[in-house]
């Protein structure tokens, strides 16, 4: 005998299993993946953090920020900024004198180290400016202060996870694969064995 009850049933089974499916392919994705400029391992344990600034005409980067075993860091120690930007560098005031110079790249210069909170220093970055450049503070080189800037669209990037996080490991797609056929036969056998085990006995015995 069928009933109502019955073809819900066999509606819910067949929305169940195209759930699991659904499920499976979902976790079975990496996170959504992210860019950053590739700094070709400049800033590879440099305190300062990394901030993609694009859309933003100006932007202020701190020159003795607490970091690197004093007040001897870049904040942010690595930005992504659009053509004609101009960056600013504003002096906290700790940390010592400390200036910026380029190590390569566009033409980066502040001069002489200072030391008084409030000094800044401006560049704007042009369509020649275009790429990775990477600088420092001169006296204080050889204890991390670095910082680097890419400029525009066309750079060197890596991926990483969502939210600017660290790097997720990649799923193989035979795992991806794996998962889903796993999740879906075992939503596709449950379903299977609640539709016999309450259904299977229901049958008309004929003498």
């Amino acid at each position: 005998m069928t009933d109502g009850n019955v073809d819900m049933s066999r509606r819910a089974f067949l929305g169940a299993a195209a759930g699991g499916a659904a499920v499976a392919a979902t976790s079975g994705t990496a996170a959504a993946q992210t860019e950053e400029p590739d700094f070709g391992g400049y800033l590879d344990g440099i305190d300062g953090g990394y901030e993609d600034l694009r859309g933003q005409s100006e932007v202020t980067i701190e020159v003795g920020a607490e970091g690197n075993g004093g007040a001897l860091a870049f904040a942010p120690a690595g930005v992504w900024i659009d053509t004609g930007t101009t960056v600013t560098w504003e002096w906290t005031g700790e940390g010592g004198g400390h200036n910026v110079v380029a190590s390569e790249g566009a033409s980066l210069d502040s001069g002489a180290a200072v030391s008084e909170a409030g000094s800044t220093y401006e560049y704007t970055f042009e369509e020649g400016d275009a790429g990775i450049t990477k600088y420092h503070c001169v006296p204080h080189e050889a204890l991390g202060m670095l910082g680097a800037v890419a400029v525009g669209g066309d750079v060197p990037t890596v991926s990483t996870g969502g939210g600017g996080g660290p790097s997720l490991p990649q799923v193989p797609d035979s795992a991806k694969s794996l998962g889903v056929a796993t999740t879906f036969a075992m939503v596709a056998t449950l379903g299977l064995a609640y539709f016999f085990m309450k259904y299977g006995g229901d049958y008309d015995v004929q003498d």
